[in-house]
């Protein structure tokens, strides 16, 4: 059975209409999942060296069992983003006359056959061949790699269970952030180091089988409780359900001032909750609100006099714009499937066009309220994400949006945002240059000539000319659409 199993994914990928396409696709991924592969390899190799250079003078056997924790909860979030789940494939075998249980036990494994899982062993087996095995012996490297990886596989049948039971509420968002604050969050701010709490597990391994067959068993039973929740909720009607999603169904009320452009808005949120792809965008336009923490206290973006680098006006731009960038450069492919629906409507491409304006300047507007907190570094960074937001809401947005609209694509909105190039054009990649090269053609002038807040009072006034002039600009845009609104409908109708 397991044979016809593989059988049929094969037909079922040969009879594809798109083959050709996937297949250029499938190998364009192993080659870069070979090359990305091959980096860690390496890394493995002088992880040794590289321990030496950054903990001089200490034991880089007990610096790495110290630091294992972070890799753990690194892989915890890559996970999180990059591992997939194998609903769609379940979805076309349940009508089969095949056992439930081997379709699931199928589907597991082949899940688990995957470049991420043989990372920890490409990592740290180099490392223990070179320093355990000649000091401790062959037990040692055994158990202490066989207890890394026991763990990590754990993390996959974890991720396999926890993706679908919490992916589509807050409950999973807020869990990933508490990992985050815990794990790195702790160690950065100086509350406790949580190595130090866990280096003795893995010190231990070193010695004794117990902690290898203690993440076995975790192995083992986290493997069958994803499988008892995928055997349980194996149904067709469970997984096409809607209505437990949770804020599925829910509108924002601000947005019904706006007449017909706000009714948009509300379908666009939709939209966005009710789509896997869409809600990893927001979702990462979350964790990218800790973007200033990498630049913001480092030193080396300090300058003399209290003056700020002309980095933090890219990271002032990336945090309140990130959703409006990564949402707005796939402008229309959102609607690829129904985007003849607006065509046949009285105004409803303008309607449509100005919904998603609306709604990208309140996800925008709602970041940077987020990003307040970061006045606890000074004053001066809630000037640079005000001037950056005014200048995001005025200017860039009708930038990205005009970009947007060259040649798009159709997209399935089901489908995963890791590794998925669906509705991605030369567009989307020559669009970075412009998003980049604009703030500072403003700020710089202004910045070299007087100082630096002349710079962010350039910014913030170009901002609001935009905003103030947003009907025209917006409008710009909308004729576009309208001019090539057929062959648009035409491109969106395309096998994917």
């Amino acid at each position: 059975m397991i044979f016809e199993l593989i059988r049929l994914q094969f037909l079922k990928s040969v009879r594809s209409t798109s083959f050709a396409k996937s297949l250029l696709i499938t190998i364009f991924l192993a080659f870069l999942a070979l090359l990305l592969l091959s980096y860690i390899l390496m890394a493995g190799i002088f992880l040794q060296k590289i321990l030496g250079v950054i903990a001089e003078g200490q034991d880089p056997l007990e610096v790495l069992c110290s630091g294992l924790i972070f890799f753990f909860l690194t892989e915890f979030m890559y996970r999180y983003f990059l591992q997939n789940l194998p609903v769609i494939e379940l979805e076309s075998l349940l009508h089969l006359p095949i056992g439930k249980k081997k379709i699931m036990h199928m589907l597991l494994v082949r899940s688990f056959i995957s470049p991420i899982s043989v990372i920890a062993l490409l990592l740290f087996l180099p490392f223990g061949i070179q320093v355990i095995l000649p000091s401790m012996g062959m037990a040692s490297l055994i158990f202490w790699i066989g207890n890394i990886l026991m763990i990590s596989w754990s993390l996959h049948w974890f991720m396999l269970w926890f993706k679908q039971r919490f992916e589509d509420s807050l409950i999973g968002v807020f869990i990933v952030f508490a990992v985050l604050l815990l794990g790195g969050g702790s160690t950065y701010m100086g509350w406790f180091n949580l190595g130090d709490l866990v280096a003795p597990f893995f010190t231990w391994s070193l010695t004794s089988i117990v902690p290898l067959m203690i993440t076995t068993i975790l192995c083992v039973g986290l493997y069958f409780i994803a499988y008892t929740f995928y055997l349980n909720n194996a149904y067709l009607e469970d997984l096409s359900k809607e209505e437990e999603v949770k804020f599925a169904n829910k509108s924002f009320g601000f947005f019904s001032r706006f007449g017909l452009a706000g009714e948009m808005a509300n379908l666009e949120w939709k939209l966005i909750i009710r789509h896997k792809k869409s809600r990893t965008f927001l979702m990462l336009s979350a964790f990218f609100l800790l973007y200033g923490m990498i630049f913001y206290e480092n030193p080396q973006y300090q300058t003399e006099g209290g003056g700020f680098s002309f980095i933090f006006i890219f990271v002032g731009v990336f945090i309140t714009g990130i959703f409006m960038i990564q949402y707005g450069q796939l402008f229309l492919s959102w609607n690829s499937g129904n985007f003849d629906f607006f065509i046949n409507q009285k105004d409803g491409i303008a309607a449509l066009i100005r919904g998603k304006y609306l709604l990208l300047i309140a996800v925008s507007c709602l970041c940077f309220l987020l990003s307040v907190p970061y006045v606890y570094f000074g004053w001066k960074f809630l000037l640079i994400h005000l001037a950056t937001w005014l200048f995001n809401a005025g200017v860039l947005i009708h930038l990205i949006v005009y970009l947007a609209l060259w040649k798009p694509k159709p997209m399935d909105l089901n489908k995963g945002a890791m590794f998925n190039y669906e509705g991605v054009g030369a567009a989307q990649f020559l669009m970075i240059i412009p998003m980049m090269l604009a703030p500072y053609a403003v700020y710089l002038p202004f910045a070299l000539w007087v100082n630096e807040y002349a710079g962010l009072a350039a910014l913030a006034t170009i901002g609001i000319i935009g905003i103030l002039s947003f009907k025209k600009l917006s409008q710009i845009n909308i004729n576009r659409v309208l001019s090539n609104r057929y062959e648009i409908s035409s491109s969106f109708r395309q096998e994917l």
